[in-house]
């Protein structure tokens, strides 16, 4: 995979170069110490990879992505940890190092490059194999959940939760985003706040159905499609 780097600082830039050049499936092209020299490249050559600074003078990490109109994978470097939500509002970010960059961990988000796809307008909730498992950005990892093991994923805000028998994955995504990515023959949404997992279904009464230890309402407005979902007797 060809690669650039983007960084103002040149002792950053000699570390994650090195690392590149070590690494097999890495093939570093260019350098550039400001995001504006990198613009110019990128307008007339395609790269596969860019390992992006975000604190860079007159022109962040941020603003640079924000100029891509199809932007390769993103792989952050910074030395600050405060901004891991917000870099993983964008499609393209694969993964988000915190300097000083260890090879254990560059390696570890080079990994995640092969199954990661970039998707126009979209949280970064990624699919790998679209009928067995999702993968998810938690805490900059991303975490595979596979389809059977989801029981509810509930929104909560700007947030949802999927929630599993062993776990609770907070996600910075909506409902309808992964609505649509998973398969509509597993999953119904039963309210405008909860999809449920219909092999999960424990019990049903009234206007709720009852999902491990979860009561889940059920709106009346979906009511009927999930009875026409269940095999009734």
């Amino acid at each position: 995979m060809n690669c650039i780097i983007i960084d103002d600082d040149a002792a950053a830039r000699l570390i994650v170069s090195k690392l590149c050049n070590n690494h097999p499936k890495l093939n570093l092209v260019e350098e550039f110490e400001n995001a504006i020299e990198a613009i110019k490249y990128l307008n007339g050559q395609e790269v596969d990879v860019i390992f992006l600074d975000i604190h860079m003078p007159t022109f962040s990490g941020f603003d640079f992505i924000k100029t891509l109109k199809n932007p390769p994978k993103i792989i952050l470097t910074t030395s600050d940890k405060n901004f891991a939500l917000e870099a993983f509002e964008y499609p393209s970010v694969v993964d988000y190092l915190v300097k000083p960059i260890v090879q254990e961990r560059f390696e570890k988000a080079v990994s995640k490059l092969s199954g990661f796809t970039v998707k126009d307008n979209e949280e970064p909730v990624v699919t790998e194999d679209s009928t067995k498992e999702l993968y998810v950005n938690v805490d900059r990892r991303l975490v595979k959940i596979n389809f059977s093991e989801i029981n509810v994923i509930e929104a909560k805000g700007d947030y949802i939760r999927i929630k599993t028998d062993g776990k609770s994955h907070i996600v910075h995504s909506t409902l309808k985003k992964i609505e649509d990515k998973l398969p509509q023959e597993l999953f119904l949404k039963v309210h405008r706040s909860y999809i449920i997992n219909l092999s999960k279904i424990i019990d049903i009464e009234d206007n709720s159905v009852l999902i491990k230890q979860d009561i889940i309402p059920v709106s009346r407005s979906n009511r009927g499609e999930l009875m026409k979902r269940l095999n009734l007797l």
